[in-house]
């Protein structure tokens, strides 16, 4: 599974540094780091709708630092 998140200039404003380490925070406790590819990615198009990223070829909007857990248990984990 690869998840990008958007670090382009609207997205960095956003909060995308603290979605990224939560992502990285959440991929170490669950040891899935063989599973779960996690990236930073340029503009993935959804610039007004909040930090983007990008799971497999799911686009998910409006992340921010406190609801990348609930994300990750919904979007992630039931599929390592």
């Amino acid at each position: 599974m690869r998840i990008s998140v958007c670090v382009g200039s609207s997205c960095h404003l956003k909060g995308s540094y603290d979605v990224i380490m939560g992502f990285k925070k959440l991929i170490e406790e669950h040891g899935v780091g063989d599973k779960v590819d996690l990236e930073a990615s340029f503009c993935l198009g959804h610039c007004a709708e909040g930090v983007t990223i990008k799971i497999d070829d799911e686009i998910i909007t409006g992340l921010t630092g406190q609801n990348v857990r609930k994300v990750f248990e919904e979007r992630v984990l039931p599929e390592v």
